[in-house]
């Protein structure tokens, strides 16, 4: 049963806010892929933060009208699952990782702020490290002067303290 244009206006209002808060899209066909197998890729993508759909071409079409991701109206063509994420290797990752466990389903195509991706760009976006990862990378390069700097202050009591240790050791030995 088709929609009617209040649900279809709705559809595309929908898909129009979750785009403006977008990064990145993927855009992948689904063909033959059993109920369970998607409900799978639902749940994986909704732990991940995607929002997954699989919509009518010509409502994201309308969606993405007039936005940095215009590009891809090119690429929506067959029965297509649509990925959107404001962080772009998270849904690359969760979509290439589910594609890589199933030949039925296959990645279309990407995009990004004006670029669009092939399936191989979108690949390559997947290899890379989370931005979680990317921020600790950082935080720890960023940390390890000051730790060294740290323990090189700590250092200098620490010897003074062991010298006088062994002074008083030795007296004690002389001592007795």
């Amino acid at each position: 049963m088709g929609l009617n244009l209040e649900q279809k206006q709705a559809v595309v209002a929908e898909v129009s806010a979750q785009v403006k808060l977008a990064q990145a899209i993927v855009v992948a066909e689904y063909r033959g892929l059993e109920v369970k197998e998607m409900t799978d890729l639902r749940k994986k993508a909704r732990t991940s933060g995607v929002y997954l759909r699989v919509l009518k071409n010509t409502l994201v079409r309308r969606a993405v009208a007039d936005t940095p991701f215009a590009g891809l109206t090119d690429k929506m063509v067959g029965p297509l699952a649509y990925g959107i994420c404001s962080d772009p290797v998270k849904v690359a990752k969760v979509l290439h990782d589910f594609a890589k466990g199933n030949d039925k389903f296959v990645i279309k195509a990407g995009a990004m702020a004006n670029l669009v991706m092939s399936p191989k760009d979108v690949a390559s976006l997947a290899s890379m490290p989370s931005r979680e990862e990317l921020l600790s990378k950082l935080m720890g390069t960023m940390q390890a002067p000051i730790a060294k700097f740290v323990r090189t202050l700590n250092e200098v009591p620490g010897k003074f303290v062991r010298t006088v240790a062994a002074v008083r050791d030795q007296k004690e030995k002389q001592a007795a």
